[in-house]
């Protein structure tokens, strides 16, 4: 189970609400004789009702899509809002646009509660089509769904609001109280296997990716004016992190171009929620400095960054003064050479492999850095410095 404040969102592993939505929409089926589909007001799909397949016609591309991807094209959607249905009570019919990429005339039923839309329930259209009785009985189960998605909602809203409280108090009493708030909010669930992830950069606003439930909060980085998401996720066991991977991957994806995102290391309980946080921003931030540890990288696995990315920098902080000068963009060749030889511990035929350099030209470099940085490739506290320095400069 992950948890997350947007509707869209909807997966309880073993059954739980996934499987209310989906009775739902078999029974507009059953009501209209023809296979439905329920997507949230986001496009993305949430259930879909069987169809038999000898019947060729129950199925064209932009359907076929939904169900296979969780959600429709920009074109499909902007077409299908052209006609009004984010404003719409009752049933609305859609005429074919293959341009659009819609191949067959469709049925909608606004899902609404409390005259807001939540969501749609998608019909093929065909003759003789659902008389009004049917449409009208079908709309009825329509405004059951919304209730249900309005109840997930608010639940959603409520624990992203006390998940977010807990990654902001400070130590004592504040955090005690803001996991004492969450640990109420989510009931028996509290106490078991739970990881972090974190996706930076965010770019604000309600997350909206179909089948990745998650509790979730933006927070800010200190000084950086980035803003992160953080979703909550529980696990099954320790070694089993698929659930939280592929939550990070398609949260991470949503973000957008150069978004990153890290998992914390599996704890139980709340208490450590802090922690993880702090272990899932560093793991996203080095996954953004360091391209080999992949787009979602674990604690577990950034080596150096585990202490780098805990080191306080203020903002305006220069690098250190010996290695300033091999920073700048016209050094950029030199400082990768003295990263990848410190990287190799000095194997001079390793890094030449790596560069794809002669050890020659190798040298060559080598004597360059340590005449710009005045440090002695040589000793081992230069070298401690320097290779320190490059990795912090990444972050």
């Amino acid at each position: 189970m992950y948890w997350i404040s947007d509707i869209c969102l909807k997966g309880c592993e073993n059954g739980g609400v996934k499987g209310d939505y989906q009775e739902l929409v078999d029974e507009i089926s059953a009501l209209l004789g023809a296979p439905a589909t329920l997507e949230n007001r986001d496009f993305g799909l949430v259930a879909f009702g069987a169809h038999d397949s000898d019947d060729d016609t129950a199925m064209d591309p932009v359907r076929t899509r939904s169900i296979l991807t969780r959600r429709s094209t920009p074109a499909v959607r902007a077409w299908f809002e052209g006609f009004g249905i984010t404003r719409a009570t009752g049933p609305v019919r859609i005429p074919a646009a293959p341009e659009a990429g819609v191949f067959r005339d469709r049925v909608c039923l606004p899902v609404r509660h409390r005259g807001v839309v939540l969501g749609y329930v998608w019909l093929l259209d065909a003759e003789p089509g659902p008389t009004d009785g049917q449409l009208s009985a079908a709309m009825d189960v329509a405004a059951r769904i919304g209730a249900l998605l309005a109840d997930e909602e608010r639940a959603g809203a409520d624990l992203s609001r006390e998940f977010g409280a807990v990654l902001v108090a400070g130590r004592g009493w504040q955090r005690d109280m803001a996991v004492a708030a969450l640990h109420e909010a989510l009931t028996s669930d509290a106490e078991g296997l739970h990881t972090v992830a974190c996706v930076i950069p965010w770019p604000g606003g309600t997350p909206s990716v179909p089948m990745v439930p998650s509790a979730a909060a933006l927070t800010t980085l200190p000084g950086a004016g980035v803003h992160a998401l953080a979703a909550l996720v529980r696990l099954r066991s320790p070694e089993a992190l698929d659930p939280a991977t592929t939550a990070a991957e398609r949260l991470r994806t949503a973000a957008g171009p150069g978004a990153t995102a890290g998992l914390a290391a599996p704890r139980r309980g709340l208490a450590e929620l802090a922690d993880s946080w702090h272990e899932a921003l560093s793991a996203a931030r080095a996954a953004s400095a360091e391209s080999r540890f992949g787009p979602v990288a674990a604690w577990g696995a950034i080596g150096p960054y585990r202490m780098l990315t805990a080191l306080p920098r203020p903002p305006e902080s220069a690098p250190d003064p010996a290695v300033l000068p091999l920073l700048a963009p016209s050094h950029a060749e030199l400082a990768r050479t003295a990263e990848v030889f410190l990287d190799r511990a000095g194997q001079a035929s390793r890094t030449a492999a790596e560069l794809g350099i002669h050890r020659q030209t190798l040298y060559y470099r080598l004597g360059r850095v340590q005449q710009l940085t005045g440090l002695d490739l040589n000793d081992g506290e230069d070298r401690l410095l320097l290779h320190m320095a490059l990795k912090a400069a990444r972050l």
